[in-house]
């Protein structure tokens, strides 16, 4: 027979790491981090320049954020990722509606106070009726608008 005080460091050992294994195998994954940005973002290619009041105009680059996956579904729909396909005009991007979005977003910049785009508070009510005048006259599924450069002359 072997010396047992030999053979029990053995199977202790042999235990404690079939305990270790089972328990971190079964140890939960970490959380995937919550993205900061919720949609995906879309740049509408062409700039905007518009009159504001007192013979004052801006200049500024719209981005939309859009629920998930709207955008290569809103594609596929109108078909314009066939082949043969007509494509947008130059300066304009692939976001279906994208002429009516332009339309709105300049409707409701145009005689705007200069200050309504330099004032963070003033520039965001600016941004929210934008974004209600959007979900109102289009099927654009904005979930948010973004000034992503802004100069007032």
């Amino acid at each position: 027979m072997k010396n047992p005080k030999v053979l029990l460091p053995i199977v202790i050992l042999i235990v404690g790491l079939l305990a270790g294994k089972t328990f971190f195998a079964k140890a939960p994954a970490a959380a995937a981090p919550k993205p900061k940005v919720e949609g995906q973002v879309y740049v509408l290619p062409k700039d905007f320049l518009v009159n504001l009041t007192d013979g004052r105009f801006a200049k500024l680059d719209v981005g939309l954020i859009l629920k998930e996956g709207y955008l290569e579904t809103a594609i596929k729909a109108a078909g314009t990722d066939k082949e043969g396909a007509p494509k947008p005009p130059d300066g304009y991007g692939t976001l279906p509606q994208e002429a009516v979005v332009r339309d709105i977003i300049t409707d409701d910049l145009t005689g705007a106070k200069a200050d309504d785009l330099i004032v963070k508070s003033k520039r965001e009510e600016l941004k929210k009726g934008i974004l209600l005048d959007l979900k109102k006259h289009t099927d654009v599924e904005v979930e948010d608008v973004m000034l992503t450069d802004v100069a007032v002359q």
